[in-house]
């Protein structure tokens, strides 16, 4: 057996030898012998494989721990190795979005800040202001509706309750919201507001046994948009002409999707594919929602909705009745009309609403 000194291996594993020796030390990457005397690492060349798989996960910044269990699993699983490669880097770009929203919002505020020191560094902006729509139906199946909307000067949400309490777990979760309305706070403070909002309705439905909601809103501060999101129930915006979808489903078959043993295609028939992870039951302590900032422009269009709309509407419907109708309240009645027209299985819920210069 020919073996590498640590000098040439770390050269051949662009990983370096200081590197090597902490590897071998947390028992991610053995040598395969030292020396008793000198206590010097030599390496076999079979090695350099998982070397330098080590070395591209840690370019790509995953953790040593994961690290060790991808390893593990490339070992036996190369296919199950690659799923958890995807799913971690989904996890990193939803993080990493967060992060992004955040820094958008400190640099606008020192440059607000900054334009307040200095006159000549002010922008004259018109003042932006939401033209609203929210509309709910049982559908033609369901024998009640536990979805519940709100479209106020400042709010909106869709929340999709489930379980015999469903629609009181709904209208909870929108009620606690409600205040908030009201509320002057930063853009940052609105962040720390809504996190407190979803632990405040997480609370509010632990009396409803075997009940619970999904929840998605979006809260107004006059310039950005403050969303909270947990669940299946989605937000889309329509900026340019182009739909985007801005929430990322908490569910059984999105995280199949995400780790790539499932496809879009084959997700729209999956029969867990209304099965959530994530969802505000009363259980959950604390109910861990996706809480994000957004830039607002004049001309966008936000579209919030329950899975009783997109999982029978096409996207592709759902971009061109977002586009091209104009009034928020007929946008919201044309799609819950298309929902129906596919067989309305389920209830449905809907706000659209344009965002405007005042």
């Amino acid at each position: 057996m020919t073996l590498l000194t640590i000098g040439a291996f770390a050269r051949a594993s662009r990983l370096s030898a200081k590197t090597l020796r902490r590897y071998d030390e947390l028992g991610l990457l053995p040598p395969a012998r030292v020396d008793p005397v000198t206590g010097y690492r030599y390496y076999d060349r079979a090695q350099l494989e998982r070397a330098r798989l080590v070395a591209w996960l840690r370019r790509i910044g995953m953790p040593l721990a994961r690290i060790r269990s991808v390893c593990e699993l490339y070992a036996t699983d190369a296919d199950a190795a690659a799923r958890d490669i995807r799913a971690y880097w989904a996890r990193v770009e939803a993080e990493t979005a967060a992060r992004r929203d955040l820094a958008a919002f400190l640099v606008d505020r020192l440059s607000t800040a900054a334009a307040r020191k200095d006159p000549s560094m002010s922008r004259l902006t018109a003042p932006l202001g939401l033209r609203c729509a929210a509309l709910s139906d049982r559908g033609l199946v369901r024998d009640t509706n536990q979805d519940s909307v709100y479209a106020g000067p400042r709010l909106l949400a869709v929340a999709d309750g489930y379980g015999g309490g469903g629609a009181r777990a709904g209208s909870a979760a929108i009620d606690v919201l409600r205040p908030l309305e009201s509320v002057s706070a930063d853009p940052g403070e609105l962040l720390n507001l809504l996190a407190d909002a979803v632990q405040l309705a997480n609370r509010a439905v632990q009396d409803l046994p075997e009940s619970g909601t999904t929840l998605t809103a979006l809260l107004w501060t006059g310039s950005q948009l403050g969303l909270v999101h947990i669940g299946d129930t989605r937000a889309y915006l329509l900026r340019g002409g182009d739909l985007f979808r801005i929430t990322h489903d908490h569910t059984v078959v999105q995280s199949m999707i995400d780790d790539g043993s499932l496809t879009e295609d084959e997700a729209a028939s999956h029969p867990r594919r209304a099965m959530l992870l994530r969802a505000i039951d009363g259980t959950s302590s604390p109910a861990h929602a996706d809480i994000h900032l957004h830039e607002a422009r004049a001309g966008d269009r936000y579209v919030l909705c329950s899975d009783g709309l997109f999982t029978v509407v096409p996207e592709a419907d759902l971009r061109r009745v977002s586009a091209t109708v104009p009034d928020p309240d007929d946008a919201a009645r044309a799609l819950v009309t298309l929902a129906n027209e596919a067989g309305g299985p389920d209830n449905v819920g809907c706000v659209v609403a344009d965002v405007v210069e005042l």
